[in-house]
């Protein structure tokens, strides 16, 4: 498949899941089953593990789960409450522990707490000297819905806890659902357990909540301290000892051996169970190896969802289509007969890329093999030849851009000398229309500018109607013409325009971000701000053809240069960029600067013994220090592990820079 069509493929499903998640979220009226909604998640993660480049603040990756609906009062997360990454196979369980051991710096042995992945809402309770105070939907992770007199209906959920060893102030987190007996009554009115138990829990009327019989196990924690619990199973056992209800089938395993019986086992058995479960989550532990681990940026490093296996189902290719994203990226789309895979109905296959449609000789008109699998996207496993028409031609992918008609190229992977399977527009600015389009809906995208209200239906809508070409020209829109199209009325304008003008004040990374520039995601746009430190530096950078100094950031290296000089390059990119920062109050990247290591920078040679570089970059960027990758006079710090470079080391002592031994710079934060 073609780079182009992969990007339209995934821009559709991110598309479609903002869709459903619309519906199952803000109206609470699921048009597609449980299943089907997992599926398209599936396939999105997937497509982004496959094809590093494509990202979406709107995906199941970058975001947890739906804004919190208007209709309900909001109330932010104490501790986020994040995703867990998924395993289908023993490879990725392999890979998911030893990325804990390099992360770790040492290979320790692990023992892993085991439970059901229930099919269910997550939520949290908050309780105060023993009450519950607070009780909240999981909403986009770090902000949920108030709705504690819901919760409160379920009869697993204690109102007041009198246990003397009960923490003053904890938030415990679990499960909402409806198990599968219940659901037979309500089945005329939802698509399945999960979005009855959600629709349920988002009734404005509590009394109504309390007519469905919803239940709710706990299973961890987000805000709580406390020295003597040192094991999530010993958390577990506090839970029920404190009244919660804890999963019965909850184990120990100790080997990745273990994990892959017990799932085999628990998928073939799982049928009997009186509620819906689609995978295990592993859980490490060590309540103290969970806290070193830590958190990327949106799940867990000390847990995996172990999903269950693959539906598949045969069905005839009606059509395939070319998607292009906002990168340039040509995805290829399959379009099927609607045909119902595990309770889902599938009218949709990505084709990935050009490379797999050859591979497998797909052409419009087959009857092939769709499987759903984890959490993958729909996708032609095979052909089956025997039912081909002799009259069908091999499909032959576009090699100009369907949108703009330049084009299109394989890039040529300056590391592995290879070509990608991707094939891209190779126009760079705002001249192919479907980019473009895509850019300006990057751009409003939550995670950059976050204009609520201009949605990427709204986007396209203004694109049709002349009203908007660059990013720049949502800051000049023509509101009183808004006011005049169908479906605007002066309130939703008023709120339009007060979002837009909110978003005028934006801190660098997120500008950064917001522009859309290929491999500069959320963290190394981060990255880039901490070290520009201010628009006009970063410009500066740009102007005077400096980008390379970049390399001296941690974590940016040539693919980011590149796709930098790349960007800013064309001629309309710059242009864009120069409008907006003379538009926009882009303010420098806050940092925390009350930490131990405050104003201090280090930088590391040699191996370090007690952790991985990674954990020590972590450590310090909490305490408030920085970590450069060069000697230089802003250097207060050098850290040397074994075999230190021992020119860095003779450059620091010229220099003037302190020198520490491992153990000294760790006495630093005591």
């Amino acid at each position: 498949m073609k780079k182009s069509e992969i990007k339209k493929r995934y821009d559709n499903k991110i598309s479609e899941l903002k869709k459903h998640n619309k519906y199952y979220f803000e109206k609470s009226s699921p048009i597609i089953s449980d299943y089907e909604y997992d599926l398209i998640k599936r396939e999105i993660l997937d497509l982004e593990k496959k094809y590093p480049n494509l990202t979406n603040p709107s995906s199941p990756s970058d975001s947890l789960g739906y804004p919190p609906s208007k209709n309900f009062l909001k109330s932010k997360h104490r501790i986020k409450m994040l995703s867990l990454s998924n395993a289908f196979n023993k490879e990725d369980l392999e890979n998911f522990e030893k990325k804990i051991f390099n992360y770790l710096n040492q290979k320790t042995n692990i023992e892993y707490s085991v439970e059901p992945k229930i099919d269910g809402i997550s939520a949290s309770l908050t309780y105060k000297n023993g009450l519950l105070v607070l009780g909240t939907s999981r909403g986009d992770g770090a902000t949920g819905e108030v709705i504690t007199e819901n919760l409160k209906t379920i009869s697993d959920i204690p109102h007041k806890i009198t246990n003397r060893d009960f923490p003053k102030d904890i938030d415990i987190r679990g499960e909402v659902f409806i198990k599968k007996n219940d659901f037979k009554k309500l089945k005329n009115n939802f698509a399945n357990p999960r979005n009855a138990a959600s629709g349920t829990l988002r009734q404005k009327n509590p009394a109504e909540t309390k007519k469905i019989p919803l239940n709710f196990v706990a299973y961890t924690y987000g805000y709580f301290e406390s020295a003597e619990i040192k094991k999530q199973s010993d958390f577990l056992n506090s839970l029920k000892k404190w009244g919660f209800k804890i999963n019965e089938h909850n184990k120990i395993l100790k080997t990745i051996d273990d994990l892959v019986n017990f799932h085999k086992k628990f998928e073939n058995d799982r049928f009997d169970l009186e509620y819906d479960v689609d995978g295990l989550v592993y859980k490490i532990n060590s309540l103290e190896l969970q806290r070193r681990l830590g958190f990327t940026s949106n799940s867990p490093r000390w847990a995996i969802a172990h999903k269950f296996s693959a539906d598949s189902a045969y069905s005839q290719i009606t059509d395939i289509s070319i998607q292009v994203g906002r990168t340039g990226a040509l995805t290829p789309v399959a379009r099927i007969k609607p045909v119902n895979i595990g309770g889902v109905v599938v009218s949709n296959a990505t084709l990935h890329n050009e490379d797999e449609i050859i591979r497998k000789d797909i052409r419009i008109g087959d009857t092939v093999k769709i499987e759903r699998a984890g959490d993958v996207i729909p996708h032609v496993i095979h052909v089956d030849l025997k039912k081909r028409d002799k009259k069908s031609k091999k499909f032959e992918f576009p090699i100009t851009c369907p949108s703009c008609g330049s084009e299109t190229i394989k890039e040529l992977n300056r590391l592995t000398k290879k070509y990608d399977a991707v094939r891209r527009c190779t126009n760079e600015g705002y001249d192919c229309e479907k980019i473009a389009i895509e850019k300006i809906k990057h751009f409003i995208s939550k995670e950059a500018m976050n204009i609520d209200g201009l949605g990427k239906k709204v986007v396209e809508n203004f694109w049709s109607l002349n009203l908007i070409r660059f990013p720049q020209d949502i800051y000049n829109l023509d509101y009183k013409k808004i006011s005049n199209l169908e479906g605007w009325g002066n309130l939703s304008v008023s709120n339009l325009k007060y979002s837009i003008d909110q978003s005028k004040k934006v801190p660098l990374d997120r500008f950064l971000y917001a522009i859309g520039i290929r491999h500069i995601g959320v963290e190394n746009a981060k990255l880039i701000a901490e070290y520009t430190k201010s628009i006009k530096n970063l410009m500066s950078f740009i102007d005077k053809k400096k980008l390379n100094e970049l390399l001296n950031i941690d974590g940016i290296g040539d693919t980011q240069i590149h796709s930098l000089k790349k960007f800013f390059d064309n001629k309309l990119n710059y242009s864009v960029i120069k409008k907006l920062s003379n538009t926009l109050m882009i303010s420098d990247l806050k940092l925390n600067k009350k930490g131990k290591l405050s104003n201090n920078t280090f930088m590391f040679t040699g191996k370090l013994s007690d952790m991985s570089r990674a954990e020590a970059k972590s450590l310090i960027e909490k305490n408030s220090g920085s970590v450069t990758s060069s000697i230089n006079k802003k250097l207060k710090y050098l850290i040397i592990g074994e075999k230190p470079t021992n020119r860095k080391v003779e450059q620091a002592k010229q220099l003037g820079i302190k020198i520490l031994s491992e153990k000294q710079w760790l006495r630093l934060l005591d």
